[in-house]
């Protein structure tokens, strides 16, 4: 059920000018086909994976690449749009309590609208059903939209959950207020409630479980090895940028920002700093539409790309390998600049390769092998 597909770089590069690097041709290999807009992977062992589907759907996929039913015991999903069954992690302690995070659009109770929810659960030992279903976070307010969710989740060292979250589209200037959870990111216990160290805590008219504010629209989230936070983020049209979120920190949108209204135009002042806002680590302009992230650990692919950290592209169907020193981005390479397909998800597995997930309604788990 696995297929070898190669392809080659692109030598070339056209982002904030940063300088492209040559490197060799590299392979995907087809791990698992037939996934509905798949947007989330975890790894629960023995070479197997949890996939999560958009239109509200968890399966998990054999080591021998096929597809399980749709595990029982989902909550109520509010699909359509951008919004779904999004993001999926395993806890720090899997091996021993079996316990998954995942986050996806909530609808409300009543009223209409939706808005970004997360949950803890338990996977059966026989892998078919979650239970122990628990909302360990809603953002609030709920709107009606079908746009802007963020909802990628990172677990700390000390087992702590960081949730992104979009400004709702419609929303964007809440992302510069404290008394939503409208373009924020946030950390919570495993176990829900706001974490006691949060920068916001006691602070009249702030929301608690606010960790950094000014997001757009943040669809990767990843933990570097020194265990701090690096997100990507959509602007716009432009401004696509790489983070790191620190307790506290205005990021800026849509005061700043290096892109412009869709069509064309400024937005706001039309600025790209302003004092006491965060500049981007990195910045796509044209947008790349990124989504996914993650951090190289391992030897797999070279010491080259060890401590690297990778993106992926929705637009232009491409992977990007981000070489970092210190704080910054130093250079980027365009990887599998034909693969064609909308990359949704990036994750280093246990077994030190990276696994993709591309965005369509026969989406696909692939695995990218190191280059010959």
């Amino acid at each position: 059920m696995t297929r070898s597909t190669a392809f080659s770089f692109a030598a070339c590069m056209a982002v904030v000018g940063l300088a492209s690097t040559p490197a060799q041709a590299q392979t995907t290999e087809v791990v698992a086909s037939g996934l509905q807009n798949p947007w989330g992977v975890a790894f629960i062992g023995e070479g197997r994976m949890l996939v999560t589907e958009r239109p509200g759907r968890m399966r998990v996929v054999g080591a021998d690449g096929r597809l399980g039913a749709p595990l029982a015991g989902l909550p109520s999903i509010d699909a359509g749009g951008q919004g779904g069954l999004l993001d999926v992690i395993t806890d720090r302690g899997f091996a021993s309590n079996r316990t998954v995070y995942f986050c996806y659009s909530e609808p409300a109770s009543s009223g209409g609208g939706n808005s970004t929810a997360m949950a803890s659960a338990t996977l059966s030992s026989d892998a078919t059903r979650l239970g122990d279903v628990k909302v360990i976070f809603s953002q609030s307010p709920k709107v009606s939209s079908r746009s802007h969710f963020g909802c990628r989740i990172a677990q700390a060292a000390d087992g702590s959950l960081f949730l992104t979250l979009g400004d709702r589209f419609s929303r964007m200037n809440d992302a510069q207020t404290l008394d939503n959870h409208h373009g924020k990111v946030v950390r919570v216990k495993a176990t829900g409630g706001a974490h006691p160290d949060n920068p916001f805590v006691g602070r009249a008219g702030a929301l608690p479980e606010i960790w950094s504010y000014g997001h757009r629209n943040v669809q990767g989230a990843a933990l570097a090895p020194d265990g701090r936070l690096w997100t990507s983020e959509h602007g716009p049209q432009g401004g696509d940028e790489i983070n790191r979120p620190q307790a506290g920190k205005n990021h800026g949108w849509p005061v700043i920002t290096f892109g412009e209204n869709y069509g064309g135009g400024p937005i706001g002042d039309g600025i790209t700093s302003k004092p006491g806002m965060e500049q981007p680590l990195h910045q796509w302009t044209p947008s790349i539409a990124t989504s996914g992230l993650a951090f190289v650990t391992g030897d797999r692919y070279g010491k080259a790309w060890q401590g690297s950290l990778l993106a992926g592209s929705l637009k232009f169907r491409y992977l990007s390998r981000l070489v970092i020193e210190g704080d910054r981005v130093v250079r980027e390479e365009k990887l599998l600049p034909n693969l064609n397909q909308r990359v949704r998800d990036v994750r280093e597995g246990p077994d030190g390769f990276i696994y993709l997930l591309t965005d369509d309604r026969d989406g696909q788990l692939l695995r990218l092998l190191p280059g010959r």
